[in-house]
């Protein structure tokens, strides 16, 4: 009988088993970036002009109630007052003014601020453009999850797939396992047979990646699954752990190899997979092996 084959024995023709996204064309997307984001830019001159300081500026714009616009606003604010900080922290509405506190004394006086925001025009197409980057960046994921739903349930009518398909809320293992240890763990998906948990689903495109970004990657994703196995062993349960990941971002560096180990790590458990392997790797005797 013939060994089953592993992510790994794909790599010499990795390039087929992946799947490439389709791209946008520049400048096609200035129409709709500047459409999207001039809101966002008329709003941040209204609130830059009525800031008397870049820390007000920063509160002001905490303050704003649609999530969405918020964000973009914090986007915008990093790149006119405090390019230096990550757009993560800016999320953080209910810390706004620990982050000040913090931070603040980094960040471009308002004077400077205003002087260089009134040399653009509005919409600023080169802004739009940037911030556009951050709106496809998503979609990719997206389409993959979206993707992956639909073929596994042509493929397994019988069992039950559970999970945002496109954007939504992630699944906490914590809702989902009791005493689990990492409670606010997310995942992607859940598979069921009944009221069997077969398997947790993690789902990933990536675009590009490489260096540290990529040992972060695998190495967490190593945690993760042995953080779901030893649950399950400690629970006797037959779970697995699927990682969907796709993208021309596996041919870069060892990725392909590092994920290799990861699904050897636990022969039987682990299975590693592009959206292309589901119908020859993804079965109903692994799944309940």
């Amino acid at each position: 009988m013939a060994r089953p084959k592993t992510f790994g024995d794909y790599k010499t023709e990795g390039h087929t088993w992946i799947t490439l996204a389709t791209g946008e064309y520049y400048p096609d997307i200035l129409k709709d970036a500047c459409e999207l984001y001039k809101p966002v830019l008329v709003l941040f001159s209204q609130l830059v002009k009525s800031s008397e300081s870049s820390i007000a500026l920063f509160m002001r714009t905490a303050e704003v109630p649609n999530a969405w616009m918020r964000t973009q606003l914090f986007r915008v604010f990093r790149k006119y007052v405090s390019p230096a900080m990550p757009v993560e922290i800016f999320r953080r509405k209910t810390k706004a003014e620990s982050i000040c506190k913090q931070f603040g004394k980094g960040f471009r006086r308002i004077q400077e601020v205003q002087i260089a925001f009134a040399t653009r025009p509005i919409p600023d197409e080169a802004l739009c453009a940037l911030l556009w980057e951050y709106h496809a960046r998503g979609k990719k994921g997206y389409d993959l999850t979206e993707r992956f739903f639909g073929m596994f349930r042509s493929q397994f009518p019988k069992l039950d797939l559970s999970g945002p398909e496109r954007a939504g809320r992630d699944i906490l293992l914590g809702e989902v396992f009791p005493s689990y240890p990492k409670p606010d763990r997310p995942a992607d998906f859940l598979i069921r047979d009944g009221k069997q948990i077969l398997a947790v689903g993690f789902a990933r495109y990536d675009s590009d990646r490489g260096g540290a970004q990529e040992d972060d990657r695998t190495g967490g994703y190593r945690d993760c699954a042995t953080e779901v196995l030893n649950y399950a062993r400690r629970r006797q349960m037959p779970l697995k752990v699927i990682f969907l990941n796709d993208g021309p971002g596996l041919l870069l560096g060892s990725m392909w190899n590092d994920y290799d180990r990861l699904e050897r790590l636990r022969p039987g458990k682990i299975l590693v997979l592009t959206l292309r392997m589901v119908p020859e790797r993804l079965s109903m005797e692994w799944l309940e092996s």
